[in-house]
């Protein structure tokens, strides 16, 4: 490369950063496709651009200056096959065109990637460029990259959205159960209690047992109340998600759960967890419950192995598994309801409800599987900030 083609790629180069930072303020994927084409138009004098969006296997062409591509519809087989080699591709002479008519002379695909994810392809064909090489690909795949970079930050900002939306339809329909449930299940309880108790005092023998029966009843029915109203009173109190540094607060709570439960042991090395997760203040909480659950559910020593797993450009997975009792597979699903315990459990049945109900309003989601020593794995997947 001659000392003038250097400056050249270097005020190339330049405008495709502020295209990036442009990219990076972008509200919708939209915007996006709209900059990023106005980016290839400008800066390469291309023929025709494509933008291809990628939404796991489904590849559409979002828009495009390309007469025989039309928006919505699938796009060329160049586009596809660069998506699934995550890699640049170019195609000259007839096999660069789309129709048979056409007079395209080269055409150039690249995968916009973050990580090992392709979340879009810019396709360029050309008239007059037959072959494209370095001076068009390197600039072709930094603009691939800012855009991958926005999309990926649209998507994640709209999975927090959508699950602040549904926490919010839940926290209503939860409060109409608490007010239900305390103000008039409450006080039919207050005075099934109260009744059990005088006719108690008037009777004895069997009677008088049944009386104590319905009593305890009442009276352990209304405090599994008071203890459901708690739960939506911390619901309700958590705050929007923020960024957290997700190796300090399992730290921390390892820590915690190492000194007051001396039958597990936990094997977690916090180098492991670099990185940035969205989350507020009761996080630790999550983790809390699944460490401490292996312990207070397994008889004798419990060893828990703690790690990540799947962290991609979006997300990042935290894996508990122990070597104690596995979760049987038909609870598997139920075992995050509210209220809902294993045969043997002598719990609640609200620990993993919490946890769930808290992880969703972060934008994640808990499951839990078989670990490979034969307990339970617990995964709690965050959205990465």
């Amino acid at each position: 490369m001659s000392f003038e083609e250097q400056q050249d790629f270097a005020r190339q180069v330049a405008d495709l950063n502020k295209y990036g930072q442009a990219l990076n303020r972008c509200d919708s994927v939209d915007e996006v496709v709209s900059l990023t084409l106005e980016a290839m138009s400008l800066l390469f004098e291309f023929s025709y651009s494509t933008f291809v969006e990628v939404r796991e296997d489904d590849l559409r062409v979002v828009h495009s200056t390309n007469p025989d591509l039309v928006q919505g519809e699938p796009p060329s087989d160049l586009a596809r096959r660069a998506r699934d080699a995550g890699e640049t591709l170019v195609e000259q002479g007839a096999d660069a065109a789309v129709g048979s008519d056409s007079d395209v002379t080269g055409a150039l695909a690249v995968p916009a990637r973050m990580g090992d994810e392709v979340t879009a392809v810019l396709v360029t064909r050309s008239q007059t460029v037959e072959e494209f090489g370095d001076e068009y690909v390197k600039p072709m795949e930094i603009l691939a990259t800012h855009a991958a970079t926005a999309i990926s930050n649209i998507r994640s900002r709209e999975r927090l959205e959508r699950a602040h939306r549904d926490l919010e339809r839940r926290k209503e329909m939860i409060e109409l159960y608490d007010r239900l449930l305390r103000h008039d299940l409450g006080n039919d309880l207050q005075v099934i209690a109260g009744f059990a108790d005088a006719v108690a005092g008037q009777v004895d023998g069997q009677t008088a047992e049944y009386a104590g029966k319905i009593q305890r009843a009442a009276e352990s029915a209304a405090d599994l109340i008071h203890r459901v109203g708690d739960l939506v009173s911390t619901l309700e109190a958590q705050d929007n998600p923020e960024p957290r540094d997700l190796g300090a607060v399992l730290g921390e709570t390892v820590r915690d759960v190492r000194a007051n439960y001396g039958s597990l042991t936990v094997e977690f090395d916090a180098a492991a967890f670099d990185y940035q997760v969205y989350g507020g203040d009761l996080l630790d909480s999550v983790f809390t419950n699944i460490m401490s659950n292996a312990a207070v559910h397994n008889e004798g020593e419990v060893r828990m192995r703690v790690f990540p797993a799947e962290a991609g450009p979006d997300e990042v997975t935290v894996c508990f598994a122990d070597d104690g009792t596995d979760v049987p597979e038909s609870l598997r699903e139920e075992i995050f309801e509210m209220g809902v315990k294993g045969q043997e459990s002598s719990g609640t049945g609200f620990g993993l409800g919490f946890v769930r109900a808290l992880t969703e309003s972060y934008g994640g989601r808990v499951g839990v599987a078989e670990s490979d020593g034969g307990g339970a794995e617990f995964r709690v997947t965050l959205e990465r900030a």
